[in-house]
C-alpha cells in the first residue's frame, strides 16, 4: 500500500505505509485499520492518520482492494426525494462520515414508491454495494427483517413504521421534542393549542402526538379532538389543516405543526387572513430545517440532530460491516427547542 503525492507538480513520489505511520506517529497496523474503515482505533490516532492522508493527497486503488477483500467501498442510500433540506442535512452528515472511512455513497431516490424501493434494494444487494442507509423506508418490518436474514447490512434512519427489534435504526426523540414544544407554548399562557399531525401510523406522528397530549395533560388541559388535524407533512397540507382549525368557533391561539413545512403552511394562511404571527397566532414547527430560519417571522421549532443522525448511522453500519457487535440497535438522539420569532403570549 502506498501514498501518492504530487506536491510540486514536477513528479510523483511514493510513501510506504511505514512512512505514513512514522509521519502520523502510529503503527502500520493502525494506519491499515484507519484506511480500511475499521472502528477499533482511537479517534486521536484516526485524526493523525487522516492529517497525513490529506497532506499527501492519499489515494487508494479501491477496485483492486475491493476485489481482494470482497468489498466495493460503496454504500447505497435510499430516500424518498432529494430536493428537501431535511434529507440534504442527513445526507451531508452521512457523506462526511463515509469519507472519513474512505467510502462513498450511491444515492437512490424512491419517490415514495414502494416497488421502486424494493427493486433498488435488490440491485444494491447484488454486490454493487457493501451495505445501505435507508431513510424513511417504505418497507414493512417483515421485509426489513428478511433483508437482515439474507445477511445484507443496513441501518435505517428515521423509520416510518414500527420495525423489528433486531433491525438497526437511528432516530430522534420525537415524543420529548414535541413535549418541549408544547410546554413552551403553555409557559407563554396558551391553552387552546392546535396540532397538525403527519399521517397516522407513522412513528414520528404517533410519538409527537404522545408528547403533545402528555404536555397538555401535565398541566390539566384535556386534549380536544377538534384541535388535532391529520395532514401529510407538506406545506399545502398545513394550509388546509390551518383553515380547518382557524374556522372553529373557538379557534386555537397557538398551533404546533409536526414539521416545519406544515408550520410554514400555517403561517401563509394566517397572513392571508390578516392574522399576525405571533400576535394573533403562535406557531411552532419540528425539524429546524433551513427554511425555519429564513421564513418571516422566523420559526420557533424543535431541532432534530439530522446531520448527527446521518453520522451515527454510518458509524453503526461500519461496525456491522466489520462484524462487530452493536450494543444498542435502536439509537435515539436528543432534540432541542429553538425559540425564534413565531411564538409569543396570547392576546388577552
Amino acid at each position: 500500500m502506498v501514498v501518492e503525492t504530487d506536491r510540486d507538480g514536477n513528479g510523483r513520489t511514493r510513501l510506504t505505509i511505514r512512512q505514513v505511520a512514522d509521519l502520523a506517529g502510529v503503527s502500520t497496523a493502525t494506519v491499515s485499520r484507519v484506511i480500511n474503515g475499521r472502528a477499533d482505533v482511537s479517534e486521536r490516532a484516526r485524526q493523525a492518520v487522516m492529517r497525513v492522508v490529506r497532506e499527501y493527497g492519499y489515494t487508494t486503488n479501491r477496485t483492486a482492494r475491493g476485489l481482494s477483500a470482497g468489498h466495493t467501498g460503496l454504500v447505497g442510500v435510499t430516500l424518498p426525494i432529494l430536493h428537501h433540506s431535511y434529507f440534504s442535512v442527513i445526507i451531508d452528515g452521512a457523506a462526511e462520515a463515509l469519507y472519513e472511512h474512505d467510502m462513498r455513497m450511491v444515492l437512490c431516490p424512491t419517490h415514495h414508491e414502494h416497488e421502486r424501493e424494493v427493486t433498488l434494494l435488490e440491485r444494491l444487494m447484488q454486490g454493487t454495494t457493501d451495505g445501505a442507509l435507508l431513510i424513511l423506508p417504505e418497507e414493512s418490518g417483515d421485509e426489513l427483517s428478511t433483508l437482515t436474514a439474507h445477511g445484507y447490512r443496513f441501518v435505517i434512519i428515521d423509520p416510518l413504521r414500527p420495525i423489528g427489534e433486531r433491525v438497526p435504526m437511528v432516530s430522534a426523540a420525537h415524543s420529548s421534542g414535541a413535549g418541549e414544544a408544547v410546554e413552551h407554548l403553555l409557559a407563554l399562557g396558551h391553552r387552546r393549542i392546535g396540532a397538525i399531525t403527519g399521517p397516522s401510523g407513522w412513528i414520528a406522528t404517533e410519538e409527537r402526538l404522545r408528547g403533545y397530549r402528555g404536555a397538555l395533560a401535565a398541566v390539566g388541559v384535556i386534549p380536544d379532538p377538534s384541535l388535532e388535524v391529520e395532514s401529510d407533512f407538506h406545506a399545502v397540507g398545513g394550509q388546509l389543516a390551518a383553515q380547518q382549525l382557524l374556522d372553529l368557533p373557538d379557534p386555537p391561539t397557538a398551533i404546533f405543526a409536526f414539521n416545519d413545512m406544515l408550520a410554514i403552511g400555517v403561517m401563509q394562511v394566517a397572513r392571508a387572513r390578516g392574522l399576525q404571527v405571533p400576535g394573533d397566532l403562535s406557531v411552532v414547527g419540528f425539524d429546524d430545517t433551513f427554511e425555519a430560519s429564513i421564513v418571516t417571522p422566523t420559526l420557533t421549532t424543535v431541532r432534530q440532530p439530522l446531520a448527527e443522525m446521518g453520522r451515527m448511522a454510518v458509524s453503526q453500519l461500519v461496525r456491522l460491516l466489520a462484524g462487530q457487535r452493536i450494543e444498542a440497535l435502536h439509537v435515539e438522539l436528543g432534540t432541542s427547542l429553538v425559540v425564534r420569532e413565531s411564538t409569543a403570549p396570547p392576546r388577552r
